[in-house]
């Protein structure tokens, strides 16, 4: 059905107010054939459900862009965490667009959007050297990484800030940073001659926060330089179940969602058990890759083990969400954990951690958001561009 265009752009968006800053992960892997590990939407082509309530989008478009800024803003999330990957063949070398891997979401889209300063958006590091580049040591970070950081998204007025100023960084897989830079002592030195630069710069400082959800223990982390840890999704493993749960885990391939709330808020009261200034905190919705179980690198036994699947009803996720603001409403005041919360994710369709509205949820899981974590002070706009004679956005596909 072809409806009458209704306006000339995206209608704009009308926050929420929210007591903290609520952030959502993002991945920014949707640009046909662009991904180089997946088919990007081809691979959801047995999970219509899981579709953005859209179809398929060439995340490179700033219209589109304006429309996911509504809807998070609409619903509570005020930041956007970006996926940021360096390739290997720019190690060494001055940083420029050529360098990045997946930046259309980012660079052509959010920050090319009409309504890009309604939110806030970061960049998490992606530190996996056994597939991305990270740095050829300390002067190749801090020469050729940090002033593309600088240049591109840290003088942006609405580059995620901490209250007392300073710039937010995230860093995946911390451990392969430090060997990057040459081991725990050398990059806390890096870190702070980067924090030096950065002040030289005009900034108040910048904040370096790991992902760290291993355990508990984050001595090494705090030894590495970074102020702080957060978790990119909460998995559950065999240790979590009973023999006899995971027993019956194997015969549906799902966890039971009791079980999932229950790990997921003993995950969160340990940590802030253990150290509740130094780490952030997060709930997952959804975990199941099934979209790339059939991918050739895929390691089809490990479905069976770690990370185990699993889907919250919109329901058990409130419920997730109400207990989980509970307990960081007990945070002290100053700590990281109670001016930042994090969503997981907003758009990892093919790995299984997604909110943003799709064919199968439509809005619940970003309602449920709104309902339990803010002051519910907006009306928000339920129309998709469709029906405003907006889009589509799949002229790329």
């Amino acid at each position: 059905m072809n409806y009458r265009k209704l306006y000339d752009h995206v209608p704009e968006p009308n926050p929420v107010s929210t007591e903290r800053l609520i952030a959502a992960h993002y991945y920014p892997g949707w640009k046909k054939g662009k991904s180089g590990m997946h088919n990007g939407f081809y691979d959801l082509e047995e999970y219509p459900d899981r579709f953005p309530i859209v179809g398929c989008y060439d995340e490179s478009s700033p219209e589109f862009a304006d429309w996911e800024i509504k809807w998070a803003v609409e619903h509570g999330i005020g930041c956007f965490i970006y996926c940021w990957y360096r390739y290997k063949s720019n190690l060494g070398q001055p940083l420029n667009r050529d360098g990045l891997r997946l930046s259309y979401a980012l660079h052509d889209g959010f920050l090319r959007a009409r309504y890009q300063n309604y939110m806030k958006f970061a960049i998490m590091f992606e530190c996996q050297t056994c597939r991305w580049g990270v740095a050829n040591g300390p002067e190749d970070f801090l020469n050729n990484v940090l002033p593309f950081w600088i240049e591109n998204y840290f003088r942006k007025e609405n580059y995620l800030r901490l209250k007392d100023g300073r710039l937010m960084l995230f860093v995946y897989s911390w451990t392969d940073f430090v060997e990057s830079l040459g081991g725990p002592e050398m990059c806390a030195e890096t870190l702070e001659k980067a924090r030096e630069i950065i002040r030289r710069e005009g900034f108040a400082g910048i904040h370096f926060s790991a992902m760290h959800s291993a355990d508990t223990d984050y001595t090494g982390v705090r030894a590495a330089g970074f102020e702080s840890a957060f978790s990119y999704c909460i998995d559950i493993t065999e240790n979590d179940l009973t023999p006899a749960q995971y027993g019956e885990y194997l015969k549906t391939m799902a966890v039971p969602e009791d079980i999932v709330l229950r790990t997921q808020l003993d995950y969160i009261r340990e940590r802030i058990e253990k150290a509740p200034e130094f780490f952030m905190f997060l709930n997952s919705v959804t975990r199941d890759g099934h979209p790339w179980y059939n991918l050739p690198w895929f390691d089809r036994e490990s479905i069976k083990h770690n990370p185990l699947q699993y889907t919250l009803s919109a329901e058990s996720w409130r419920k997730l969400l109400r207990d989980t603001w509970e307990m960081l409403e007990k945070l002290p005041e100053n700590s990281i954990g109670k001016e930042i919360f994090i969503i997981d994710n907003w758009n990892e369709y093919s790995e299984g951690h997604f909110v943003a509205p799709t064919r199968g949820a439509g809005f619940r899981y970003l309602q449920a958001i709104r309902e339990e974590l803010t002051l519910r002070d907006n009306l928000p706009d339920y129309r998709v561009p469709a029906t405003i004679g907006l889009g589509p956005y799949d002229q790329d596909f």
